[in-house]
């Protein structure tokens, strides 16, 4: 049964790369702007950055189980950069943009991220052999996971009109990273009217909109008003809103000095009880190594036993009266809290004109000039492929139709095969009863 279940895997392997491979070659079109497979080796076309902090090294290599290749991450506990730089730059303002990748934790994702990053013109101020985490990016999208972070980012780079400065905006309740270790492709569909969706296996996991206030923080459109940072709380601002009793007084029988617990005078020592015993003796068992050397090691004690004479009394040694909480003990005293007369309530700064507010109809996306991936990842094993970024929704679907699904499936399979065999191997033990 297994043997059968194996031959058929590596058909529908060899079935599935040829139905690929046939389908990739059919795809291109005009609405593609890049596809990047990793059938060939990336060297050549995508660039490794030089920086020093980045030592992880980049591997062209086949994705378990399949004879499809991808960009790996060879190494644990590193840092990567690489960057592939589009053939002209692409304007987000001129309809749907879409884009697509899959990425496969083939040892898990503890802690690290599985992101792509989509960069601004190079007359933003960096070069591509020096890529890393300073470049200026215009989107960031994908898994990211370590400690509390567990989300799908979805980040925005937007520059503020008035004040010149990019602004990082998070998409609000990003959907969550599967915690497989099958191949996920991950969409982003940006829409003319402002509409952002983001898509896992091809379903749809949030949607939301660029300028709603509720959809990214910080919003895009910042707020009309702000505190003035110049504004000073005075002095005589009383925000307390209770005040202790300044007429009230301590009662007279009020004692602050007595404990909070006294010996129980009613208590009587157990009869039977032991003083003269102690609760542990040595062990009469022990005896000395015989390469104790006692000048060295000093004068040897046997280890210490429960004295087998207290198992069968109430208690050994000294006999002490067990402890009570004191009736008279009231603690320190404190005034009692009235409302505070001069409370004026918690205090803010009055609001004035936002110098940096602006208003918008559609975000002002700058054109991105290519695509990076720049992790810190404790993982190896992490596996990049069929990178797409489109201006048709039908395209990504065909690829995932036809570059995903059949990878995911088998990978599903397999799994499914692997946990059935689990469970039948841990019933083995148990004889089924008539």
């Amino acid at each position: 049964m297994v043997q059968r279940m194996a031959v058929s895997l590596r058909f529908a392997l060899l079935l599935f790369a040829a139905f690929v491979s046939f389908q990739l070659i059919s795809a291109s079109d005009d609405a593609t702007i890049l596809y990047e497979s990793f059938d060939e080796s990336f060297e050549g076309r995508w660039i490794v950055s030089q920086k020093d902090e980045y030592k992880g090294v980049w591997k062209h290599s086949k994705s378990e189980g399949h004879e499809d290749y991808g960009l790996l991450v060879g190494e644990p506990a590193k840092k990567y950069a690489i960057v592939k730089e589009l053939d002209e730059p692409l304007s987000l303002k001129d309809g749907t943009v879409v884009l697509q990748y899959e990425v496969r934790l083939q040892n898990g994702l503890e802690c690290g991220g599985a992101y792509l990053k989509y960069l601004r013109p190079q007359e933003a101020g960096w070069v591509s052999k020096e890529f890393d985490n300073e470049s200026p990016y215009m989107i960031m999208f994908g898994p990211d996971k370590c400690g509390a972070t567990n989300k799908v980012h979805f980040i925005l780079k937007h520059k503020n009109p008035k004040s010149g400065e990019y602004i990082e905006h998070h998409l609000k309740n990003p959907p969550s990273v599967p915690s497989d270790k099958l191949t996920h492709v991950y969409t982003a569909i940006l829409k003319p009217d402002n509409e952002l969706r983001i898509l896992i296996d091809g379903e749809e996991k949030q949607k939301a909109n660029f300028l709603a206030a509720d959809d990214f923080q910080p919003p895009l459109i910042p707020e009309k008003t702000i505190p003035d940072p110049d504004d000073k709380k005075p002095e005589d601002w009383d925000e307390r809103a209770k005040i202790p009793d300044p007429d009230a007084v301590k009662p007279e029988d009020w004692d602050e000095d007595a404990p909070m617990e006294i010996e129980d005078e009613d208590a009587v020592k157990p009869e039977g009880w032991l003083d003269d015993d102690p609760e542990e003796i040595d062990d009469p068992e022990a005896t000395k190594p015989e390469d104790w050397d006692d000048e060295e090691d000093g004068e040897w004690e046997a280890p210490k036993i429960d004295n087998p004479k207290c198992e069968a009394a109430p208690g050994c040694g000294e006999w002490k009266r067990p402890m009570k909480r004191n009736p008279a003990y009231k603690g320190k005293w404190h005034a009692p809290h009235i409302d505070n007369p001069n409370y004026k309530g918690i205090w803010k700064p009055q609001q004035i004109p936002n110098p940096n507010y602006f208003e918008l109809d559609k975000p002002d996306f700058e054109p991105i000039a290519a695509v990076g991936i720049e992790i810190w990842t404790m993982q190896d094993g992490i596996l990049f492929d069929n990178i797409l970024i489109s201006k048709d929704e039908k395209v990504a679907e065909s690829y995932r139709a036809s570059a995903w699904k059949p990878k995911f499936d088998v990978e599903k399979e397999k799994l499914k095969a692997e946990e059935a065999a689990a469970g039948s191997d841990g019933l083995a033990g148990f004889q089924v009863m008539d």
